[in-house]
This record gives C-alpha cells, structure tokens and sequence, in this order.
C-alpha cells in the first residue's frame, strides 16, 4: 500500500468527518499527510478564516516538505440562515468556504509539484437549498465557481475540480427506514464515499478531469418530488 510514498497531500477541516477520513486514505497509500483544523485532532490548529493563520501554515507546509502534490480544501463554513446571519458571520463564512481555499492555492503555486490535483469540497446544495441556510449554500455555491476559474488559470500546471457530497453521516449514526429509502442509492452516505473520490481525482487515472464537479449525493438531487405523487406528502407548511 505504498502508491502514494514521496507525495505530499495538505488537507482542510481534518479534524473529523470527511477530512479525517480523507487524510487517513492518503496515509494509508503511502502519502506524507499535514492538516489543519479549527477543532483538536488535525495536525495543526488554526482558523483558516485568519490569513495569517493560512501563510504561517503554508510555511510550515513548505519548510517541512519543499514542494505540494493535492491540496484538499474541506474545511466546512457554518450554517447560518438569513433570519439570524449577521454581515460578520457570512463574511465569516465565504473566508472559511472560498476565500481560504483560493489564498491557500495561491501560497502553494509556486511549490506544487509536477501533476499536482486540488480537490475542493462544495455540496449539494450548491445546487439546492433549505430555509435558513444562507451562508453555507453561498460558501458551497461559491467554491463550485471557483473550482472551475482556478482550474483555467492554473491549465498545464494543476488540475483543480470539486466535489458535492449530499447527505454525508460523520458521527457513526446508523440510519433505517425513510432516512435510507428516500435516496435512490439507498442509504445515506459515509465519508469514505468522498474520500475515495478525493483519491481518485488526485491520481493520475483522473488525468484528463480538470474544472469538473462531481455529485455524491445518492441520486437525491436527482429525483424529483411532487405532493401527492409516489406516496409523497407535504407535512405543515414552511416557516
């Protein structure tokens, strides 16, 4: 298990969840590993929404290795709905969300390695939305955007696509009866349905797949919903 040995990979939002199942992949095949999280547990801790904190780890990043082979920009923004989202807390939210992961690439340019991938996370609600969740939708919808720009800026040099997770249970719930059949797949997802996907578009398989994004969500975006149809009912009315 050793595919990845000499490769540097840099993960966001590693604490738990997805970036830490992320981060376990990579060091499973072999990968040199350094995270960032705002929480205990990643490698470093700092809130990616300071810039000083993204230089001072950038440079520490390059210190200790050289040079960046993927960049994973994981690291979630909160949730905030526009009844109670101040200006401070959504312009908090578009730093965690797009603003990192964009100055973050920018301090790696000059060291990422020949064949270099970023990977970041958006979500399926960079396509569709419920009440009161302003300031992450924006975030996700924002670096799906990105995504795309960096990956014409930076053609030739390193690959940059996105991934939207839909439902993705990072607390070891386990989940029965509608929660599962409401999704075309069946259940609800697990981290390592992202995380091996994360692998795959750093390898060199996922060579010609530059500015893309990819849907996880278990077919639930695609599955359309009318009242009355298929069993289908509106409880209440929305607040």
């Amino acid at each position: 298990m050793s595919a990845l040995n000499g490769k540097v990979a840099v993960i966001t939002g590693a604490a738990h969840g997805i970036g830490a199942c992320t981060a376990e992949m990579f060091r499973s095949q072999g990968a040199s590993v350094l995270t960032i999280d705002i929480a205990d547990g990643a490698d470093v801790r700092g809130d990616i929404a300071d810039p000083d904190v993204l230089t001072a780890f950038a440079d520490q990043v390059i210190r200790q290795y050289g040079y960046v082979d993927y960049l994973v920009n994981n690291a979630p923004p909160p949730m905030l709905g526009i009844n109670d989202c101040s200006f401070e807390a959504f312009q908090n939210a578009l730093a965690v969300g797009v603003t990192a992961p964009f100055y973050l690439t920018k301090l790696f340019v000059p060291y990422f390695a020949p064949g270099a991938a970023v990977v970041n996370l958006s979500s399926s609600r960079d396509r569709m939305s419920q009440p009161q969740t302003e300031s992450y939708t924006a975030a996700k919808g924002g670096i799906a955007a990105l995504t795309h720009a960096l990956a014409v800026s930076l053609a030739g040099r390193v690959r940059v696509n996105s991934i939207s997770p839909g439902w993705i249970e990072t607390n070891g719930r386990t989940y029965s009866g509608p929660d599962n059949t409401q999704q075309p797949a069946g259940r609800v997802g697990r981290p390592e349905d992202i995380a091996s996907m994360v692998l795959y578009l750093c390898s060199d398989a996922a060579g010609f797949i530059t500015g893309e994004n990819i849907c996880i969500d278990g077919g639930m975006t695609h599955q359309m919903i009318y009242h009355g149809d298929f069993g289908w009912t509106l409880d209440g009315q929305q607040k």
